[in-house]
């Protein structure tokens, strides 16, 4: 996918998260402070924060945008990944306001009132407008292969469900049960918590160079057994750098092939890898006589 499109599509994720998160906010903590609900006021501070990450994540998917330079031969692709762990940060610290202000609620009996079915109206209508805007960020981060922006996607998805818990814990706190709001308040924050854990656990890895899939490994050996000429594929190696991967292989070969055509059939493997699939940004081929053993513990074939 080009850049630009990529770059249009990413815009596209933040306007309708930031859009769709001002109007949540807006709504949950009002509503939250008329009908009474402390859930509702903490699933507003958590919509509030989802607006922050969606910045977040758009600031991190534009600059992995940037071209290779001088000081990053490989592109700028993890700088995803640190966003990633940005919105980490500010997500146990949106947590732990929560939690605390759950605490003084449940235990130190801070006062509580029933929520209006006001509330439950406004969860509703939170559920509705979450399904849709989580299921619309996901779609395109996966399908422009962002890790910041599916990140941001699943953090909205947790919306769903603290909604969800909002509308039941409220129609049964009308039967007498108040203790039930603050309750949900304290899980919508440990699920804060749980998704920061989630987040922060994948953006690790995508720094430490996880390799996507094992998928990828046997789509880029299947590929390059297409080239005319080539007999294996092995020693497959992949460094990810959140939107694409760099990859280096070796290829079996006739041994009684010129240097020349060696060249030219190690070139045409780098540039079906490459055509075939979107994610490889760069290739770099070693040519191995075929029927021959090695020891590859070295780096370089001897």
């Amino acid at each position: 996918m080009q850049n630009e499109k990529r770059l249009n599509a990413g815009k596209k994720a933040a306007i309708v998260g930031i859009v769709g998160n001002l109007f949540l906010t807006f709504f949950n903590i009002s509503v939250g402070l008329i009908s009474g609900s402390y859930a509702l006021v903490s699933e507003g501070i958590h919509t509030l924060s989802d607006i922050f990450t969606t910045i977040i994540s758009y600031i991190g998917f534009k600059i992995g945008q940037k071209p290779a330079d001088e000081e990053h031969p490989f592109g700028h692709g993890r700088s995803e990944s640190i966003a990633g762990l940005i919105i980490v940060l500010f997500l146990a610290m949106i947590s732990y306001e929560i939690i605390s202000g759950a605490v003084d609620k449940i235990i130190y009996h801070a006062e509580i009132v029933s929520p209006t079915y006001l509330a439950a109206v406004m969860a509703v209508i939170g559920i509705i407008v979450n399904i849709a805007i989580s299921k619309y960020i996901i779609s395109i981060g996966r399908k422009i292969n962002s890790p910041a922006i599916v990140a941001d996607g699943h953090h909205q998805k947790v919306d769903i469900y603290t909604c969800i818990a909002i509308l039941i814990s409220t129609l049964i706190s009308q039967l007498g049960y108040p203790i039930l709001d603050p309750i949900v308040g304290f899980v919508i924050g440990l699920l804060i918590l749980k998704t920061a854990f989630q987040i922060g656990y994948e953006n690790i890895n995508n720094i430490m160079g996880k390799v996507p899939s094992k998928e990828l490994i046997e789509m880029v050996e299947k590929t390059a057994l297409l080239v005319d000429g080539v007999f294996g594929v092995h020693n497959i190696k992949i460094g990810y750098f959140g939107t694409y991967a760099i990859i280096t292989l070796h290829v079996d070969l006739d041994p009684n092939l010129s240097l020349y055509k060696s060249h030219e059939i190690v070139h045409n493997v780098q540039n079906k890898i490459l055509e075939k699939i979107d994610i490889i940004q760069s290739v770099t081929a070693h040519a191995c006589p075929y029927c021959k053993d090695y020891d590859h513990k070295q780096e370089i074939d001897i």
